[in-house]
Parts: C-alpha cells; structure tokens; sequence
C-alpha cells in the first residue's frame, strides 16, 4: 500500500496545478490553501515564503530536466528525435506555467535562475546531437557546421513558445493546443530539408503524442 503524501507533498502538488491552470500570478495563498483543504497559516508552516513553495517545485522541475537531457539518439534517429519530443512535450505539460509565466516569478525561482544558462547549452548539445544523426542517416539535409545555429533557434522556439503565446493574447490554458503548437513551429525550422516520409513522421508523432496527452 502506498504511503499517503505529506502535507508538504500535497501543497506542492496543489500548488503546481493551481499555477499551471490559473497562471502563477493570479493563485493567491489564501485560495492554495483553500484548495489544499488545509488553513492558511499551515501553508506558511510549510513554506514559509511563496519563493520557497517555488523553490520547491523548481527542484521538481531540476529533476525532470536533468532526465530529459540524458536522452540521445540511439539506431532510429527519427523514431529517437519523436520520443525526445514526447518527453520534451510532457516537462512542458507538467510545468507549464514555469516556461508560461516567466514574466510573473521573474528572479524568484532562483534554483532555475541559477541553472537556466548551463540547461540551455545542454538542450543545445541535445537537439543538435539529434538533427546530426538525422543528417548522418540521410533523413536531413542540412550542412554539419550550420547545426549548431539550427539547434540553438529551435531551442528558442521551443523553450519561449509558450510565453511567446502569453504575451499575443493566444490561448494558453491547458488543452488549448499551445504546446503541439510550439512544437509543430520549431519543425517549420528544418522540415523543407527533411526527407518528405520523415518531416511527415515527426508530424504525425506529435499529433500522436497530443492526442495520447489529452486522453490520459
């Protein structure tokens, strides 16, 4: 039998879905606590800062990157690059107000201001370890030392997506579609080089990923 989650547990669960639904900026304490079905001044006891219940989900969201980016391609480059897509899709799902709201917590999540550069130039290294075995298998054709600069705008794209959504007034709520969205742009980067069959599989695997994610 499991064991039931700690309060601290439960706040932070709360929390995390309460940012991600509602926006970071717009989910009082008053109303976390509510939800958590616990007072207000238990939320405090807990964390005794709205900088520390952040802290604690960012070390939730450290973690989930850090495996993320131990991802590199295997046999199948392209069926590879899908799958890194789908973990990529779910941390931005889980964490959504955290790549949404960046204007909100601003220097407050400061484990992700302390980390962001070093994770940056990793999704750089990963993305481009990626499109490199596409090219070696012949699936892209894209010039070897042009990678890294392809790599570093898809990154950008991908990471600042969802803000970008937020700051155009476009929906951004969850099962708005903004994340297949981010990611079907950052296809629009390299796809007119891609081998038509490829560029339609990787089409097809975040539709696939998409539908999968609204169904669970």
């Amino acid at each position: 039998m499991a064991r039931p989650k700690s309060t601290r547990d439960r706040i932070v669960d709360t929390a995390l879905s309460l940012f991600n639904r509602q926006g970071y900026g717009a989910v009082t304490t008053a109303a976390l606590a509510a939800q958590c079905g616990i007072a207000e001044g238990n939320l405090w006891y807990h964390f005794k800062t709205r900088g520390a219940l952040l802290d604690a989900i960012s070390a939730r969201f450290a973690a989930v990157i850090e495996q993320r980016l131990a991802l590199r391609p295997g046999a199948d480059p392209l069926e590879d690059y899908g799958r890194m897509l789908e973990v990529m899709m779910a941390e931005f799902r889980a964490f959504r107000f955290l790549y949404r709201d960046q204007q909100a917590y601003g220097d407050q999540a400061t484990l992700i201001v302390a980390n962001a550069p070093r994770w940056l130039e990793l999704t750089f290294d990963q993305i481009e370890a990626y499109l490199a075995a596409l090219v070696d298998a012949g699936l892209l054709d894209w010039p070897r030392e042009r990678l890294r600069d392809l790599a570093i705008n898809a990154t950008i794209i991908l990471r600042y997506g969802l803000e970008h959504y937020r700051e155009l007034g476009k929906p951004i709520a969850e099962g708005a579609g903004a994340v297949r969205r981010t990611l079907l742009r950052h296809l629009t980067l390299f796809e007119h080089r891609l081998d038509p069959a490829a560029a339609e599989q990787l089409h097809r695997a975040i539709e696939v990923i998409e539908a999968e994610a609204l169904a669970a």
